[in-house]
């Protein structure tokens, strides 16, 4: 039997590329995980105080409204802290709910990870 938490397993690292760190998400982002998602970006702007942080969202299916919170919150603090916030990497739902909700516009979005690295710059 299978357990119903391993369809729920998610991975999140981070990475330096140059004065940025890169936050790699695997998995949906959903009421289950988003509170470690949460964690793993207040950690990086608050504690490490990264001048700017890129969301990697390349595989990342799914992202709901608890999860779409914890990258609000990210997207606040790192303007309190005056740090860049960028995601790149949207899948077409992870994208949809962004449009939906109006909030594309507030966030940074890049394609590709070198296009979010240069403008982390």
């Amino acid at each position: 039997m299978i357990s119903p938490y391993r369809e729920r397993a998610m991975q999140i690292s981070s990475r330096q590329s140059g004065t940025a760190t890169i936050v790699d998400v695997v998995g949906d982002i959903d009421l289950y995980n988003s509170p470690d998602v949460r964690k793993v970006l207040l950690e990086a702007l608050r504690t490490k105080r990264a001048p700017a942080v890129i969301v990697n969202l390349t595989k990342v299916r799914y992202v709901d409204s608890s999860g779409v919170a914890s990258l609000v919150e990210g997207l606040k603090i790192s303007r309190e802290l005056q740090s860049k916030f960028i995601l790149f990497g949207l899948s077409p739902a992870a994208r949809e709910v962004l449009e939906l909700s109006r909030l594309i516009k507030v966030f940074t979005v890049c394609e590709s990870e070198e296009d979010a690295v240069k403008a982390a710059q």
